[in-house]
């Protein structure tokens, strides 16, 4: 296993006594086989925020706070992540997110509100252990972003996705019907509800500085399909990473959509539930459950 002293994310961090650890070449690909069936991975439980400090004496004057985001987006994530966030200085933080998804208006107000904080961004798993000269921390980059994680990340004012990270996208829907969408019914009101959604997460893209191709992406793949891993090529397109430029070259246009696709939990579909933020329903991600989490 490789161990780096800094991390090249164009300029904005170094990091001395701290290590980004890249995963060994034979690390499955999905690395979620080995748990029980009756565990539920921490990425499908309710999102946990940990706040790790930047080791003192050991990091460069540019060395930041990381923000250790884990699990789904829920009606009471906004509040916890604002509990953990009081007092500190925002602007020095840096996001590292491990997390499937889940509800939709409240992952747009979250993310509003590290834009306005000027928050930076990555995926992955932070480790944290007892060194010679105190705590050594390191991500672990083989995480996942699922779902509105996708745009969580793209709130960041800096966003980094290591090249071992998981990006994955698919449509918004209503998530008790998820499970046999096409069976399902439909009301107008559900109707409404959805492209509500759309809408709002539309705006908040391009307020973000998202673009066209993320949203084509991410709503071109319905429930009854896999979910889409977005290719580096399309991590640039979408304007999801800030530190490799768009080139000429990089639109798919011949490449498949669903190519290298996996399997959709059932537990990140979405579901209405009233809003924390709005008083209409929403497309919300259903609660985890052990049984519906396990073996996924």
């Amino acid at each position: 296993m490789a161990l780096v002293g800094s991390l090249n994310f164009g300029g904005w961090v170094r990091v001395c006594a701290t290590a980004f650890l890249f995963a060994l070449p034979g690390f499955a690909a999905r690395g979620e086989a080995a748990h029980s069936t009756e565990s539920v991975e921490p990425r499908r439980q309710p999102m946990t925020f940990v706040w790790h400090p930047a080791p003192k004496g050991t990091c460069a004057d540019d060395c930041r706070d990381w923000i250790e985001a884990v699990g789904v987006i829920t009606s009471d994530t906004p509040a916890l992540f604002e509990k953990i966030a009081s007092g500190h200085d925002l602007s020095s933080a840096t996001v590292v997110l491990n997390s499937s998804g889940g509800s939709v208006l409240d992952a747009l107000a979250l993310g509003r509100v590290w834009r306005k904080a000027g928050i930076f961004t990555t995926v992955g798993q932070v480790t944290e252990n007892e060194g010679l000269k105190g705590k050594v921390r390191a991500i672990k980059p083989d995480a996942y972003c699922e779902s509105m994680c996708v745009f969580l990340l793209l709130s960041g004012k800096t966003r980094i996705v290591p090249r071992e990270a998981h990006v994955r996208v698919h449509q918004i829907w209503m998530g008790d019907r998820a499970n046999d969408a096409k069976a399902a019914t439909y009301t107008a009101q559900d109707l409404m509800i959805v492209e509500r959604d759309v809408g709002r997460l539309a705006k908040y893209t391009f307020d973000m500085g998202g673009t066209g191709d993320l949203l084509t992406l991410a709503l071109s793949v319905p429930p009854w399909e896999p979910l889409h891993e977005l290719s580096r090529a399309e991590l640039r397109l979408g304007n999801l990473i800030t530190d490799e430029p768009v080139v000429a070259n990089d639109a798919p246009k011949s490449e498949p959509l669903h190519t290298g696709t996996v399997a959709k939990p059932v537990q990140d579909r979405v579901a209405t539930a009233p809003a924390a933020i709005a008083g209409t329903k929403t497309a919300e991600a259903l609660p985890p459950t052990g049984g519906a989490a396990a073996g996924q």
